[in-house]
């Protein structure tokens, strides 16, 4: 005996799961692979078969039917529960983004309806009406699409709306985010001389000449101890990283000791001589004006390098050391000069002498393989980025000396 198949009041045949109510509209019900269960309602039964068509989509590629509620920042919510393995400063960093930029507003949408134009007008948005700056929105990409790839794992989401996002707008509005550049050989031996000489800035004359002649990072400069370096052995320990950084809480901002960017940075530097004579200027100035280190951070003691208070050295004091000394060299290169082609110091960073570093060992001819030891990068691909950078322009320099050698050349051979 067949089974009576059920219809709707226009005697069309509803499928498993269908049904109408009596008000006449359309409801759909079905259970999810957890047990779990979840109904949609429509008008019509065209518009009904429409949604189970997404429905079965979801279930098919296993997206979770109980995300119809669910915002970007439920999402975050456990992500911060779940996330593990960052440094305090990057966690905090995280966060601030995510408060200050995402939660607002565009954490609110929910992500049954989050679509990757969305993203993208989000970070237009940021661009355009908040003029935040490029680093910024990728420092904000970084911890959405961390998040939302969360939702992905947990079956909320098919696909990460955000990927290719921040590719997108860059290429878009041809962002281009400024290369370091190292200095030049004239520029560095301006820069050393003017240090050298006793003044007002000769105080700042070991720490920099260390940066400028080990490539070691800021914050592992500023870490170091007495108890890293061996002036018998003349070899420097790189085991550690002193970072400042905000808790957003009332702690406010706070000094911190980190292990190294990577586990390659972990290391043991050979030390130059012009680096050795810098650590011991160094430790003869402070016995000089009696300057003891009393910092203590998360208990490591006995720092190098701290102000006249004896507190470890902050990265924006040195940074703003190299301003004034930019600006007082090249004031005093400009009263003595008047040419036109004259060398001035140009403007840069802490992180330029490390640069200018692995540049200088890029022109000596130095393995990369050894290079990238001495600098702790985790891979090579880095040190090779740079490598190339820095090759490039002494290739254009060897091809400028060829042209004038082969220029002189034909002089001789036409006996002129």
């Amino acid at each position: 005996m067949a089974v009576e198949r059920r219809k709707d009041n226009k005697n069309r045949v509803l499928k498993e799961g269908e049904y109408q109510r009596s008000s006449g509209t359309y409801e759909f019900k079905w259970r999810d692979k957890r047990g779990g269960r979840h109904s949609i309602s429509a008008t019509t039964l065209e518009k009904l078969r429409e949604k189970e068509l997404d429905v079965l989509r979801d279930v098919l590629d296993g997206v979770r039917a109980d995300k119809n509620n669910l915002t970007i920042n439920d999402l975050y919510n456990s992500w911060i529960q779940l996330k593990r393995g960052l440094k305090d400063n990057t966690f905090a960093n995280y966060k601030y983004m995510y408060s200050m930029f995402v939660e607002p507003d565009f954490g609110k949408n929910r992500l049954v309806d989050l679509k990757r134009s969305d993203v993208r007008g989000f970070y237009n948005y940021l661009a355009d009406e908040r003029n935040v700056q490029v680093n910024t929105i990728d420092s904000i990409h970084t911890v959405l699409h961390q998040v939302l790839e969360l939702g992905v794992e947990d079956d909320y989401l098919r696909y990460n709306p955000s990927d290719n996002a921040l590719k997108e707008l860059k290429k878009a509005r041809n962002f281009q985010t400024e290369k370091r550049r190292a200095l030049t050989v004239q520029e560095q031996e301006l820069f050393e001389k003017f240090l050298g000489r006793q003044g007002q800035y000769h105080r700042w004359y070991p720490i920099f000449t260390i940066m400028l002649w080990t490539g070691m990072r800021v914050g592992e400069i500023t870490g170091l101890r007495w108890c890293d370096i061996d002036l018998e052995e003349e070899i420097i320990n790189v085991n550690h990283t002193l970072v400042y950084y905000s808790t957003r809480t009332e702690a406010g901002q706070i000094f911190a000791i980190n292990t190294t960017k990577t586990k390659a940075g972990e290391r043991t530097i050979p030390m130059l001589p012009i680096v050795k004579e810098a650590f011991l200027m160094e430790k003869k100035y402070q016995e000089e004006c009696g300057i003891k280190s009393v910092a203590v951070v998360d208990g490591y003691r006995d720092f190098i390098f701290v102000n006249r208070f004896g507190n470890v050295q902050h990265q924006g004091t040195l940074n703003k050391a190299l301003r004034r000394i930019i600006r007082d060299c090249n004031f005093e290169v400009l009263d003595k000069e008047h040419e036109e082609d004259v060398v001035i110091l140009p403007k840069f960073s802490n992180h330029s002498l490390r640069h200018t570093f692995t540049t200088r060992m890029c022109e000596a001819g130095v393995n990369i393989k050894a290079m990238q030891e001495i600098l702790g990068h985790a891979d090579a691909e880095t040190t090779m980025d740079i490598y190339a950078e820095a090759t490039k322009d002494l290739k254009k320099s060897e091809l400028i000396n060829f042209e004038d050698y082969f220029a002189k050349q034909k002089k001789v051979q036409s006996g002129n």
